[in-house]
């Protein structure tokens, strides 16, 4: 099992930038696909961003594909989500998320195992 723990949540004008970080325990991080969603009021929970076990390779919703970058650090057991020119429809609580590999196409969206507790971003128009 693995846990995750999310940070670097807050409020933010349009345009700025915030980073989220997901800290993750168990010795099993590096086993794990991450990825990252979100869900906004009344709204189902909707992809955003994945990474591969080894950081290899990258899938993005295209509502953020090209302001959002994803990226994890194996030996700080910690994956981020770097968020530029951020607009108030990114206004939700973000979720971190580990996926067990299982072989599948990675240019589909994960299908998460375990998740963390969710951080709010919200950004002001």
């Amino acid at each position: 099992q693995v846990q995750l723990v999310e940070s670097g949540g807050g409020l933010t004008q349009a345009g700025g930038s915030l980073r989220l970080s997901c800290a993750a325990s168990g010795r099993t991080f590096s086993s794990y696909n991450m990825g990252w969603f979100r869900q906004a009021p009344g709204k189902e929970r909707e992809f955003v961003a994945q990474i591969s076990v080894s950081g290899g390779s990258t899938y993005y919703a295209d509502s953020v594909k090209g302001r959002f970058t994803i990226s994890r650090d194996n030996a700080k057991n910690t994956v981020y989500l770097q968020m530029n020119n951020v607009k108030p429809e990114d206004t939700a609580v973000y979720y971190c998320a580990a996926e067990i590999p299982w072989g599948g196409d990675p240019s589909t969206p994960m299908e998460p195992d375990y998740w963390g507790q969710g951080t709010q971003v919200t950004v002001s128009s």
